[in-house]
């Protein structure tokens, strides 16, 4: 299988995503944990079909410790018991934003509730935008049907 568009040497698309990667350098700096930001990304990966965010995002948790247990019961997060109340707040939060067109109201006051009963400001913003970045990177990879199984930790770094 081979991409549509080759998103890694044309140079809008290159210069596009030096610009989004630094977006997500501002996410990683952030204080909210990063096993919550990568399980977030993987989610929001799975429900878009995304397969290069989804191995990337399960590899990358992974190398920094997430066990395999937790990674494969995150599409079944709802009927699972290794999550934290915060991590289920934002896996909620995570699958609202990321289904938009699913719900006429969007995210509901009751998961944005819930949420913020979790994290500060700081975090909510930086999960929104996390929520809000892989969206744009699953679309990106979904449109050009980027190929997954090959990516390494840390490859983008």
């Amino acid at each position: 299988m081979e991409a549509r568009l080759n998103m890694f040497t044309n140079p809008v698309a290159t210069k596009f995503a030096k610009h989004i990667v630094s977006a997500n350098k501002v996410l990683a700096e952030s204080t909210l944990p990063v096993a919550t930001q990568e399980l977030v990304k993987l989610r929001a990966s799975q429900i878009n079909g995304c397969g290069f965010c989804t191995d990337m995002h399960s590899k990358d948790a992974a190398h920094a410790g997430e066990t395999a247990q937790r990674l494969h019961l995150v599409a079944a997060w709802r009927e699972a018991t290794v999550f934290t109340e915060a991590e289920r707040a934002a896996l909620e939060l995570a699958e609202q934003g990321t289904r938009i067109a699913d719900a006429a109201g969007g995210v509901t006051d009751e998961a944005w509730a819930d949420a913020a009963k979790h994290y500060d400001e700081e975090q909510l913003a930086a999960l929104v935008c996390t929520i809000a970045l892989i969206n744009a990177f699953n679309r990106g990879n979904v449109i050009v049907q980027q190929p997954a199984g090959d990516y390494q930790p840390g490859q983008f770094a």
